[in-house]
């Protein structure tokens, strides 16, 4: 029996990076995202600080073109100074 896909590519596909507000991080981030998806349109791109100020999280919808993709992307941001966390 062949299973079916989860997603049918292309797809939006939403992820959000959790860090600490901290000097570049937001630049950081958004680089290694537009590296993976260069025609990012700015209305995809939300940010909400938390109530306590401690932490920033950077919402992206991308328009996801594979897994591979997708997978290349996740890999490139676990690994960037200050990401706590990828949802």
């Amino acid at each position: 029996m062949v299973s079916e896909p989860l997603l049918t590519f292309p797809t939006d596909y939403p992820i959000k990076v959790i860090g600490r507000p901290c000097e570049g991080f937001r630049a950081r981030v958004h680089a290694i995202v537009l590296r993976h998806v260069p025609a990012l349109e700015a209305e995809r791109v939300s940010e909400r600080l938390s109530g306590n100020g401690n932490f920033l999280s950077i919402s992206y919808t991308i328009l996801a073109e594979s897994r591979e993709q997708v997978e290349a992307l996740a890999a490139e941001l676990k690994t960037c100074e200050g990401v706590m966390m990828l949802l």
